[in-house]
């Protein structure tokens, strides 16, 4: 597979076109933790608010994963990813013609949407890649994707500088943050007509209700139930922070929970309507058509550890290196990029580490280990270190947490391929409940080296708690190495006789 990633035909030219329009989201979604430091100066907001902001930038791609999963599984991956895309130019250009602090915050809590495009490109890359190639596949989409927030710390600041001559010779971060909005809407039009959702001759297979995702015991249905609290629970801790940073009023603050209290019984009850015959005892799974959906949440633990952390470091590195070490936004940027960077080549590293050992238990539960002790020397980095030697530990850190991340997504596609976009739209969810955890506790931290100890152990603690769920309670999925996704020999055989690798369109 790797020699044929240079070509531009089949599968591979998806998988090309699919990683930059991941690439592009996440340009858009991290266009503002260069600007952090500029923009709270320009509005002049206190550090509660400047980091608030940053919570809600990642608030509401926990419900917008679940919901995109769904219509993902229903309208498929061309038409969802499109829209997306071109969606993400509204609240960019909201966000830069912004005068003030509420209208940041609404701006970033649409843009936050846009985050939730990286389930849609799983399912994609899914359909076209066989599970023995899964691995590699779904970490190049990822890890090329996630290189965007890279992307975005490394060339923003530096745009912005040569758009001076519009801004008085002043940084001009609102035509950078514009024109990225404007430049992921375009390619949201050309890949609607640049792509298709399957092979030729291959069926696209959506579940046959879409309320909910659809469980195979009920058992299941009660811990999906017990896994949904935290999703709508951790919008119920942001809309607290909103309301400490004057956002919410105390009597907004109890509408917000009341609806989440009803958005949380309205996704049970689509969870109900998806599973009622099951619920009701009139059908029965027989086994081979069944799944574990505590294998779903061990991977959505997995999530929380490895991309929510991820999110909060991207969203705190900018700032965490121009102040520990004196540098100026456009060297802090750049610098706290690297940890990005790796993404390059970690997160298809993890997943091609996850197709070649064997076994896709034991890379997630080492990766994750790994993780964690990256995350507790991290915490050690202080105004004493000498410079490259923390820009050296951070890119090793952030190699094995999106190592994991390239090997939990080489799981998700295997788990159960009807609901594929759900199932990894739950667990990227999760993604985000650890992003808003993290960036809330960050947030109420005090600022230097002792916020930073207590921030970066509780990432290092938390990794190493879930690395022991992986070793103990983590199975390795049926089929991980087959040539087929489960259900797919017997609809694609009629259509290409052999049964080999070349049986894939390339």
């Amino acid at each position: 597979m790797l020699t044929k990633l240079l070509s531009f035909s089949g599968r591979y030219r998806i998988l090309h076109l699919t990683w930059f329009a991941f690439f592009l989201s996440f340009v858009v979604w991290f266009n503002f933790a260069p600007f952090a430091t500029t923009i709270q100066q320009d509005f002049g907001l206190d550090v509660g608010q400047i980091r608030t902001i940053g919570i809600c930038n990642v608030a509401l791609t926990v419900p917008a994963r679940i919901l995109i999963g769904m219509l993902l599984d229903r309208f498929g991956p061309r038409v969802t990813y499109s829209l997306l895309l071109i969606y993400a130019a509204v609240p960019c250009l909201l966000f830069a013609t912004a005068q003030d602090f509420n209208t940041l915050v609404i701006s970033r809590l649409m843009l936050s949407i846009v985050g939730a495009g990286f389930v849609i490109g799983i399912r994609m890359v899914a359909e076209w890649f066989p599970p023995k190639e899964i691995g590699i596949a779904e970490g190049i989409y990822g890890g090329w994707g996630n290189f965007g927030s890279a992307a975005a710390a490394f060339t923003l600041p530096s745009i912005a500088l040569g758009l001076s001559v519009f801004a008085g010779g002043e940084m001009n971060w609102r035509l950078a943050i514009a024109l990225t909005g404007i430049a992921a809407a375009l390619y949201g039009v050309m890949y609607f007509f640049n792509v298709e959702d399957t092979p030729p001759g291959k069926e696209y297979r959506r579940p046959s209700r879409n309320g909910g995702l659809e469980v195979t015991s009920r058992k299941d249905f009660a811990f999906l139930m017990l896994m949904n609290i935290p999703l709508v629970g951790i919008l119920a801790l942001l809309a607290w922070r909103l309301s400490k940073v004057g956002f919410l009023s105390e009597t907004g603050l109890l509408i917000v929970w009341a609806a989440l209290v009803g958005l949380y019984l309205f996704q049970a009850y689509g969870c109900w309507t998806t599973n009622a015959d099951l619920l009701q005892g009139k059908k029965h799974y027989p086994p081979e058509d069944r799944y574990k959906f505590n294998q779903v949440a061990i991977l959505e633990l997995t999530y929380v550890v490895n991309f929510g952390s991820e999110l909060a470091v991207v969203s705190i590195l900018p700032a965490f290196f121009e102040l520990t070490f004196g540098l100026n936004p456009a060297q802090a940027g750049m610098i706290a990029a690297s940890y990005a960077f790796m993404n390059l080549m970690s997160r298809p590293g993890g997943g091609l580490i996850s197709d070649s050992l064997g076994s896709r238990k034991w890379t997630m539960t080492v990766l994750t280990g790994a993780m964690g002790i990256g995350y507790l020397c991290m915490g050690t980095v202080s105004e004493g270190w000498w410079l490259p030697g923390a820009i050296l530990l951070t890119m090793a850190c952030s190699f094995f947490v999106q190592a994991g991340e390239g090997s939990t997504y080489a799981i998700v596609p295997l788990i159960k391929r009807r609901v594929t976009g759900q199932i990894a739209g739950n667990v990227g969810a999760y993604g985000n409940v650890g992003a808003v955890a993290y960036l809330t506790l960050y947030s109420l931290l005090p600022e230097g080296a002792a916020g930073n100890l207590i921030f970066f152990q509780t990432l290092g603690v938390s990794s190493m708690v879930v690395a022991f769920l992986c070793g103990f309670f983590l199975r390795e999925p049926q089929g991980s190495f087959a040539e087929f996704h489960e259900g797919e020999e017997e609809a694609v055989q009629p259509v290409v006789p052999a049964l080999s690798h070349e049986s894939y369109p390339e």
